[in-house]
C-alpha cells in the first residue's frame, strides 16, 4: 500500500488514498503508528471516494475521511489531519482547485491559499462549533487541584473540553490531561489548557483522545477559539498558538481553520 506522511504544525499523519477502508485499518494504525516499531505517526488517515447516497450531504464531496488514532481507536475529525489528507488528494491530482471532505458525518470546503516547497497553506470549512458533553460535577470539583478557571466544552465534529488557565507553567498536559478526560469516561474527550496570551491571541496545550501529547490539534484550536471568543478573551480573528507553530481560526456561525500541512514521505508498505 502505498502511503504519504504528512503534518500539519507537528502533529503527524500515515494518509493512503484507497479504493475502500481495509477490514484491518485499526490493527494497522496502531502497527504502522507505533513510534518505535513502525513507522510513527498521531494518526492514519483513509480517503476513499464518495459512496452514492451514503451520508445526508448539503453538498458533493470528493472524498470521504476516515481517521484512526495510533492506538487503533476510531476519530471523528482532526484539523491537521484533513489538511494532510487534503494536500495528499491534491498533489495526486496536480493543481491547486479546492476540494470538499467528507469528515464526520460533515462536508467540509477546503481550499489552497500557498504552496511553498513541501508546504501547502489551507482554510478549512469546520463547520458551526455545538454544544459539547455535560461536564460532570467532579470536573468541576476538581478546579483547585488543577488551578483551571473557565472550563466548557463544544463539539465541531469530535468533542472538546477547554480549560482556562491562568499559565501553561502549572500544566503537565501528560498527566493532567489523561487525569481530565477520565472524567468523560468511557467516550473520552480532547482536552485543551488555554491561556490568553495577546490580543485576538491564546495558547494552548493538548492531550489527545487516542493520540496523547500532541504538537498542535486543528479541530481543538477551532473550539478553543470559539470558547475564548464566546467568554470575551478574543475578537473573531483569532492566532492559536501551539507547541508546533500557530494556526489561525475566523470565529463564526461556520468557523475556519487556516493552516499548513507538510508533505514528509512517500512509503510502501506492504498489505494484503
Amino acid at each position: 500500500m502505498h502511503l504519504t506522511k504528512h503534518h500539519g504544525l507537528g502533529n503527524d499523519f500515515l494518509v493512503a488514498l484507497v479504493d475502500e477502508v481495509p477490514d484491518d485499518a485499526a490493527d494497522l494504525a496502531r502497527a504502522w503508528c507505533h513510534r518505535t516499531r513502525g513507522i510513527g505517526a498521531d494518526g492514519l488517515v483513509f480517503g476513499t471516494p464518495p459512496v452514492a447516497g451514503a451520508g445526508e450531504v448539503a453538498q458533493p464531496v470528493d472524498l470521504v475521511m476516515t481517521l484512526f488514532n495510533a492506538d487503533g481507536s476510531r476519530a471523528e475529525i482532526s484539523g491537521n489531519g484533513i489538511r494532510c489528507l487534503a494536500q495528499a488528494a491534491i498533489a495526486r491530482r496536480g493543481g491547486t482547485a479546492p476540494l470538499v471532505v467528507l469528515a464526520g458525518g460533515t462536508a467540509r470546503p477546503i481550499a489552497v491559499i500557498d504552496v511553498d516547497g513541501d508546504t501547502m497553506s489551507l482554510s478549512v470549512d469546520m463547520g458551526p462549533v455545538g454544544a459539547g458533553p455535560p461536564v460532570p460535577e467532579r470536573a468541576l470539583l476538581a478546579r483547585p487541584t488543577f488551578g483551571f478557571g473557565r472550563v466548557e466544552t463544544a463539539d465541531v465534529g469530535n468533542p472538546h473540553v477547554v480549560l482556562e488557565v491562568q499559565s501553561h507553567d502549572a500544566v503537565d498536559a501528560a498527566v493532567d490531561g489523561p487525569a481530565i478526560e477520565a472524567l468523560w469516561k468511557p467516550t473520552g474527550i480532547n482536552v485543551h489548557f488555554l491561556t490568553r496570551s495577546g490580543p485576538d491571541r491564546i495558547s494552548l496545550l493538548h492531550w489527545e483522545r487516542g493520540s496523547g501529547v500532541t504538537d498542535a490539534c486543528g479541530s481543538g484550536a477551532t473550539v478553543a477559539a470559539t470558547l475564548a471568543n464566546r467568554w470575551g478573551l478574543v475578537g473573531e480573528h483569532v492566532t492559536v498558538h501551539m507547541p508546533g507553530g500557530d494556526a489561525q481560526v475566523v470565529v463564526g456561525e461556520s468557523a475556519t481553520l487556516i493552516g499548513p500541512a507538510t508533505h514528509i514521505a512517500d512509503i510502501e508498505v506492504p498489505h494484503g
